[in-house]
């Protein structure tokens, strides 16, 4: 079966080609700025007017024709509303174009379903990406949420940061590279309260307290040290609650090379497994999307036209999942 993908919950917009759960292409235009952050109606006119060339893109590189295609696969939610319509409207017109079957994604599950292709049987995800930050694991019909953010997304966050010390968007590359060079340690705000973390506080803190009175790299160190260990501190306490022994990260924060980096050391410590997928299914991707409305598709499951509304606020845990025994 080749499955058609589309991404567009925020800022990227990506379409990828499998034959079945193999990946043939997985392309993607992503909508940055020198400075600022992202708006979203630009985002979403980025999307317009780049999503049949990114198309083009994809079936030229998996040496596919359009009318090869027998699923077409998109993210229904959540995400940003503006950029959600625009995936969900290119979907729905060539569902319609091919007479091919529908089928909405959520995208959470889907940057679990990746990870699980990496060879995870039964991990526990650590999903750190802009607007979402989780602690997900699999549980009695659905993706259940240990842990989450209280407030604002960990990548949401160091996207903040990075506009208060002169970076673009996305800016977690870029801090990531200025905490290399960083040697002190300053002391931030440690917010984990249960299972779950805030970044408010942190973010207040350094606002108020540290921007300006420190050196940048110290800073971006310190801020990656004291988020990341709070995002482990969770997970780690899942694996525990959970009896479980693979641990896969997913979300664009997770090409971060300090949380691979602390990931892997957490998991040797417990005798666990560390699974990490490539960068390019970190980050938002169509390819994790095809390969999660495969799955779903051959559990029976299809989204019909009158269906396909954009879930903006649809949560991990509202899912029902048929396609796992």
């Amino acid at each position: 079966m080749i499955i058609l993908g589309i991404e567009s919950t925020a800022h990227t917009f990506g379409v990828a080609i499998l034959d079945d759960n193999k990946v043939l292409s997985n392309e993607k235009d992503s909508y940055t700025t020198e400075t600022g952050g992202m708006i979203p109606t630009k985002t979403a006119d980025h999307h317009v007017e780049i999503c049949d060339i990114v198309l083009k893109q994809a079936l030229k590189k998996a040496n596919k024709k359009i009318n090869e295609v027998d699923l077409i696969a998109f993210s229904q939610g959540p995400g940003i509303g503006h950029c959600l319509r625009i995936g969900a409207i290119f979907a729905r017109s060539l569902s319609l174009l091919l007479n091919k079957p529908l089928i909405g994604v959520n995208h959470c599950i889907a940057h679990l379903e990746i990870g699980r292709l990496e060879g995870a049987k039964n991990p526990i995800l650590l999903y750190a990406s802009g607007a979402n930050t989780q602690i997900i694991a699999y549980d009695g019909g659905k993706y259940r949420i240990f842990g989450e953010t209280l407030d604002t997304g960990v990548g949401n966050f160091l996207d903040s940061f990075g506009r208060d010390i002169g970076l673009g968007f996305p800016a977690g590359p870029g801090i990531d590279k200025l905490a290399e060079k960083g040697k002190k340690y300053i002391q931030l705000p440690y917010s984990v309260k249960g299972m779950d973390v805030s970044f408010a506080g942190m973010h207040t803190f350094l606002r108020n307290k540290v921007i300006g009175k420190q050196k940048v790299e110290d800073i971006c160190y310190s801020v990656q040290e004291t988020a990341f260990a709070m995002l482990l501190e969770v997970a780690e306490r899942a694996m525990a609650h959970c009896d479980k022994k693979e641990l896969v990260l997913g979300g664009g924060v997770a090409c971060n090379t300090r949380l691979k980096e602390m990931s892997k050391i957490m998991c040797k410590e417990r005798g666990a497994k560390c699974f990490i997928p490539e960068n390019q299914y970190l980050v938002d991707n169509a390819a994790m999307i095809g390969l999660t409305g495969y799955l779903m598709y051959k559990a029976g499951n299809e989204t019909p036209i009158k269906n396909s509304e954009i879930r903006s606020y649809e949560r991990t845990d509202d899912v029902v999942v048929n396609w796992r025994n």
